[in-house]
């Protein structure tokens, strides 16, 4: 039995705070940030719309798409360092919501590579026949948590929600290899305190060289070749960390999702919204090999390696 991802999802709140915005408000300026980052806009949730509401938005989407309803699903895995509080999870609160009754539920933390640690650990349930249906978010309201003082890390994330659902899919689809790790000597790198703390220089160089390993690395777990990669769907950090993943790959700009400018660094949910864009688009199609990679605080790393479809 092979597990894949049968039903995708997004939202993204309506206000978006744009790098001329910024410029207003902070010594920074729009060229910087696009240059630095790749950065243009960013959505930005208000005081009315919390995690579990975007979260919920998007799982909503995404069940409909994967064309089940609510009562299936037998698992809610919510990827979040950005609860509405600690306790009650994200994922009980879109558990009631959704109406998803038979559906154990918890949050998954791991920061960025959240959304990687979520699938594949719905993996697991699914090939062991344990449940039918898994729901994963990935959720961010970073904006709470992000210091507006602090030039070097406000211009950089968003908040936004993707989910999919995860279940059986037909021979040779679906996810084919994973890979997970962490270095918690890496820690005191990107952390919360009140508000976000990151050293950037540190988190740059872990991630080039992160991303590029763990790419390669679930291609050659998959039996491919590089050349057999048809599309990569990196975390949305930077587009300079991007395009080195990329480049390790040998691919060229087209085959890679690039959702940056739109949105920020949404951390969990930078990869599921990607995706779900990149559906849209025809970027994604039926039996295309791509590769998802993230990294995060922890320090936590993923990547998987999917034949798309059902």
């Amino acid at each position: 039995m092979n597990a894949g991802l049968i039903g995708t999802g997004k939202y993204v709140p309506p206000h978006i705070l744009t790098n001329a915005d910024l410029e207003k408000r902070m010594d920074t300026s729009d060229e910087w940030i696009r240059t630095m980052t790749g950065i243009e806009e960013r959505h930005i949730a208000d005081d009315s719309i919390d995690t579990s509401d975007m979260a919920y938005h998007a799982a909503v989407d995404a069940i409909a798409d994967a064309g089940i309803t609510p009562d299936e699903i037998g698992l809610i895995l919510v990827a979040t360092v950005t609860p509405d509080q600690p306790f009650p999870s994200v994922a009980t609160m879109i558990q009631e919501k959704l109406g998803a009754k038979k559906a154990a539920a918890m949050d998954v933390s791991a920061a960025c590579a959240g959304f990687m640690y979520g699938i594949v650990t719905a993996k697991q349930f699914i090939e062991s026949q344990t449940y039918d249906y898994v729901l994963v978010v990935g959720v961010e309201k970073l904006s709470k948590i992000t210091n507006w003082e602090d030039r070097n890390t406000a211009v950089l994330f968003g908040d936004g929600a993707g989910a999919v659902v995860i279940g059986k899919v037909s021979e040779g689809r679906g996810i084919l290899s994973f890979e997970l790790g962490a270095d918690g000597s890496g820690g005191k790198h990107l952390y919360q305190e009140e508000k976000l703390v990151m050293n950037g220089r540190e988190v740059f160089k872990f991630a080039v060289r992160q991303m590029g390993e763990s790419a390669v690395s679930v291609i050659e777990k998959a039996g491919l070749t590089l050349d057999e990669v048809d599309y990569l769907i990196p975390h949305q950090a930077n587009i300079r960390i991007m395009n080195s993943s990329r480049e390790r790959l040998g691919l060229p700009l087209e085959k890679m999702s690039k959702t940056i400018h739109k949105y920020g660094n949404t951390s969990s949910a930078s990869i599921p919204i990607s995706l779900v864009d990149d559906l849209a688009n025809g970027k994604v199609n039926d039996d295309d090999v791509i590769v998802l990679v993230g990294f995060g605080g922890g320090l936590t790393w993923g990547a998987l390696c999917i034949k798309w479809g059902r």
